[in-house]
C-alpha cells in the first residue's frame, strides 16, 4: 500500500466506511481516526489499517494525528460542530483539508472564515456540494458566467442516514438561495416554488419542489458570476424524508450501497443559448467516496490548481475529472447539441416548468 497517509475523521461512520474503502482501493493508506474506538476497530481490522481515538476538540490529539499526515479528510458530523476545530489542526499541520458537509449555513461559514488559508480548505466535497459544482462549472465551458442556472436532482428514494436527518434539524426549515446575485434567506414561512422537470429515463417527467436546500447553491456562488440560480428536486425522496422510518440506508451489495438510484442535471443560460450536462448513479453516500478521493488523488499528485478556500471547479478542470469517474460510478452526458450553438426559445422550455406557489 502507498506510503502517502491519509487521515480519515469520521471513518465509522455511514459515509465515512465508504470512503476508507476507496482509499485502499486506490492503494492510499488512511489512518483511521473519530471519537470512539470501538467503532472504528472493526474497520481498521478489516482492512490492517490504524486507528486513533481523538475528540475534535481535542488540539493537541489532533496534532499527533496530524503529525505525518498528508492530508486531511473529515466525515464526521455534524459539520459545524466538527470541522472549525479539524481545519484549524489542518492549517497548523500545513496540510489539505476536505469534508463531505451537504450542509449550507455550514459550508458558507467555513468559505468565509477560511477565505485566506495558506493550504486548501474544501467544505462540500461529496454528492451535494462537489458533483453539482463539477456538472454547471464543465457546462459552462468558456462562458464567464450565466445569467441563470438550474439545478434539478432527482432521487428514486432516499433513507436517509442519522446525520441528514439531524443537519435537517439544525437548518429548521431555512433555505439558502441565490437571487440577482446575491445569497437570501428564505424562512420556512415562505413557500417554496413548485413544478416539474423532464429527467432521462428511467425518471421521466417529475414533479418537483424548488429552492431546495443544497450546499451547490453555495459552492456554485463562490465562483461563478450569475444572477440566479434554482434548485429543484423530484418529490419522492421529501416524502421518505418526512416518513416516520428512522432505519437509514439499506445494503443491498457487498459494498455496502444501497439500491437508490440519482440524476442530477446542471443547465447554464446566456441570453438564449443554453448548456446542460447531467450525472446518474447509485447511492448518493456511497458516490461521495470516489469524488472526495478523487480529488486527494489529484491533490497528491499535483494537478490541484488552487488554494485557500476552495470547491470543487475550481480546484480541478470540471469536465476531465467528471469524465475520470465516467462510466463508473457516475454516468455523465455531455450535451454537444446545447454547446457553441443558439437554441430556439421553444427548445429551451422542456427541461424545468416551474410554478410559483
Amino acid at each position: 500500500m502507498n506510503e502517502r497517509r491519509v487521515a480519515l475523521y469520521g471513518a465509522a461512520g455511514h459515509t465515512g466506511r465508504f470512503i476508507a474503502a476507496e482509499l485502499v482501493r486506490r492503494g492510499i493508506e488512511p489512518v483511521l481516526a473519530g471519537r470512539d474506538l470501538a467503532k472504528l476497530a472493526p474497520l481498521a481490522a478489516h482492512y490492517g489499517l490504524a486507528s486513533r481515538q481523538v475528540g475534535a476538540t481535542d488540539a493537541a490529539g489532533l496534532d499527533a494525528l496530524l503529525n505525518r499526515a498528508e492530508i486531511l479528510i473529515n466525515a464526521a458530523g455534524p459539520f459545524g460542530d466538527t470541522s472549525p476545530y479539524l481545519i484549524e489542526a489542518a492549517l497548523h499541520a500545513g496540510i489539505p483539508y476536505l469534508d463531505v458537509t451537504a450542509e449550507p449555513f455550514v459550508a458558507k461559514d467555513v468559505f468565509e472564515s477560511f477565505d485566506r488559508a495558506e493550504s486548501i480548505v474544501a467544505p462540500a466535497f461529496g454528492f451535494f456540494g462537489a458533483l453539482g459544482d463539477l456538472l454547471v462549472t464543465a457546462a459552462l465551458g468558456d462562458w464567464p458566467g450565466a445569467d441563470s442556472i438550474e439545478l434539478a436532482f432527482a432521487l428514486d428514494r432516499w433513507r436517509p442516514t442519522k446525520g441528514t436527518r439531524l443537519a435537517g434539524e439544525r437548518r429548521a426549515g431555512r433555505r439558502l438561495v441565490r437571487r440577482n446575485g446575491r445569497l437570501e434567506i428564505h424562512e420556512p414561512t415562505q413557500a417554496p416554488p413548485k413544478g416539474s422537470w423532464q429527467f432521462d429515463p428511467p425518471f421521466g417527467e417529475q414533479p418537483t419542489v424548488g429552492e431546495f436546500s443544497t450546499v451547490d447553491v453555495i459552492t456554485i456562488s463562490r465562483h461563478i458570476a450569475v444572477d440566479r440560480i434554482s434548485t429543484w428536486i423530484n418529490q419522492a425522496p421529501l416524502t421518505d424524508l418526512a416518513s416516520a422510518d428512522l432505519s437509514g440506508p439499506e445494503a443491498v451489495d457487498e459494498s455496502g450501497r444501497s439500491a437508490q438510484q440519482f440524476a442530477i442535471e446542471a443547465v447554464v443560460r446566456r441570453g438564449s443559448e443554453r448548456r446542460r450536462v447531467s450525472a446518474s448513479g447509485q447511492d448518493i453516500y456511497a458516490v461521495t467516496a470516489p469524488l472526495v478521493v478523487e480529488a486527494v488523488s489529484r491533490i497528491l499528485d499535483g494537478r490541484a490548481r488552487a488554494s485557500g478556500a476552495v470547491t470543487a471547479g475550481q480546484l480541478f478542470d470540471a469536465r476531465d475529472f467528471l469524465s475520470a469517474l465516467s462510466p463508473e460510478p457516475l454516468s455523465v452526458r455531455f450535451w454537444p447539441e446545447a454547446v457553441e450553438r443558439k437554441i430556439p426559445e421553444a427548445a429551451v422550455q422542456p427541461f424545468g416548468h416551474h410554478q410559483d406557489s
